[in-house]
């Protein structure tokens, strides 16, 4: 059982005082959707008027700014995709000249040309604002340190969380990724109470505790706020209880401003709450693009209503999920913890399988990390899908092989189909801003 002793930012259940909820969360729902109408319009016509590549799409599905009368008709202009971003390469999308540009960040661009994107002065403050927001709802207060483990440079984790909890009034330990040893003893020598990270590379960080003989249970830590990838509620449960904290959700996408598109809220854990003032969520059909009702589950498509550098209209962002009332903060809708994209669904010889299945099969065999990877290859005609797990320090090698044993039958049983699983030497699987590529299609086409 957590501890709730007054060093903690507030016990679960216990809402946000009043006095910390800025303008935004104050406002009525009929509030917000007639200021989400003004800000749609005008977000349209800047679009409109400054991107060519916008006009171009808005032409050719006979649609206009002055179409948008309410914000069910945003369904009728076209979407944009990350491919989008990629064919305009490097600056096509921006809306601003670039004397009004003042932050470039990019996508790592593995699989292709990175995405770039700009921010205006405005922008800046915008994103600060709504990571302050974030911050806030997940528990951190005014005064308290935060220790930032997501990576800097043109990644977006680390420098919006950083300008985020500068905002809220904390005070920033901008540690970044890697030197994991160091980062341990920063964390007993400084004494933190709130750590943002990819929650793969917070499991690194508490094996690198248990290897030290430091009980990560025992720290200043009190929440942690994970985003980047997705993640389950069996590794929610693994890191609350070996590290005594309270682990809450951030979502965000560097196509749309970074991490403070949405926020669980650390009194209810019951979803990311998006905070529309900024970002109009609509959640619609991956195959026909229809937009759904609130309820059911499909992609999560976002509109941004304040950005000037680089708005972006109906971004398709592969994300499966579902929009459901505010609970929390009751003006904003929440979407469902996301653990599944359309793109990272794998079609293994007539069986639909995506990673946090696996994840949830791993995270419960004894003797391995939550660190694995799927690779997808050809043998003969067939497809074949191989399962590499990092397995833990302490594992010797009959305990590596009867978790190989085990994962393989948990696939077989769960989802109905045989993999190959290899578990691994620890820290062996490449990363990238402290997160793991969960799938790697080597098929031969």
């Amino acid at each position: 059982m957590m501890q709730t002793s007054g060093s903690r930012p507030q016990r679960l259940g216990e809402p946000l005082p009043a006095e910390l909820l800025d303008a935004g969360e104050r406002l009525s729902r009929a509030e917000l959707q007639e200021l989400q109408l003004a800000r749609l319009q005008a977000t349209l016509r800047h679009a409109y008027q400054h991107v060519e590549l916008y006009r171009r799409k808005f032409d050719a599905a006979g649609v206009t700014p002055a179409d948008c009368r309410s914000l069910a008709d945003l369904a009728r202009f076209p979407c944009t995709t990350k491919a989008d971003l990629r064919d305009t390469y490097p600056f096509g999308m921006f809306a601003v000249p670039m004397d009004r540009v003042r932050r470039l960040h990019a996508s790592s661009g593995t699989t292709g040309r990175p995405v770039v994107v700009g921010y205006t002065e405005r922008d800046l403050d915008t994103w600060a604002d709504v990571m302050a927001r974030s911050i806030r709802a997940a528990g951190g207060r005014a005064g308290q340190k935060v220790h930032v483990s997501y990576g800097y440079g043109l990644f977006t984790g680390g420098l919006g969380a950083h300008y985020g909890a500068e905002r809220a009034g904390c005070v920033v330990i901008p540690a970044s990724g890697g030197m994991t040893a160091r980062q341990v003893q920063l964390i007993q020598d400084f004494e933190p109470e709130v750590i943002m990270v990819t929650p793969s590379y917070l499991l690194t960080l508490l094996d690198e505790f248990e290897r030290q003989g430091v009980d990560p249970r025992g720290t200043s830590l009190r929440v942690g706020i994970f985003g980047a990838e997705p993640w389950t509620e069996e590794m929610r449960r693994e890191i609350e209880e070996r590290m005594d904290i309270h682990a809450v959700d951030i979502y965000g996408l560097s196509e749309v401003i970074g991490p403070g598109v949405a926020q669980e809220c650390v009194e209810t854990k019951d979803g990311l709450h998006v905070w529309e003032d900024h970002f109009y969520p609509e959640v619609v059909d991956p195959l026909t693009d229809q937009v759904l009702p609130d309820g059911e589950q499909g992609e999560l498509v976002l509109t941004s209503l304040t950005k000037e550098a680089l708005p972006v209209i109906r971004y398709r962002t592969r994300d499966l999920t579902r929009l459901l009332p505010g609970t929390a903060r009751p003006v904003f809708r929440r979407i469902e913890k996301i653990t599944g994209r359309c793109d990272d669904m794998i079609i293994l010889r007539g069986v639909n399988l995506f990673p946090s299945q696996i994840e949830e099969i791993v995270l419960r065999t004894p003797g391995v990390a939550p660190h694995f990877q799927l690779r997808l290859t050809t043998r003969g005609r067939l497809d074949h899908l191989t399962v590499q797990v990092e397995a833990r320090a302490t594992a010797g090698p009959g305990q590596r092989e009867a978790a190989a044993r085990a994962i393989a039958q948990g696939v077989k049983d769960g989802i109905g189909v045989s993999v190959e699983v290899a578990v691994v030497e620890p820290e062996t699987l490449e990363r990238s801003v402290g997160k793991i590529r969960r799938v790697r299609d080597l098929r031969e086409r």
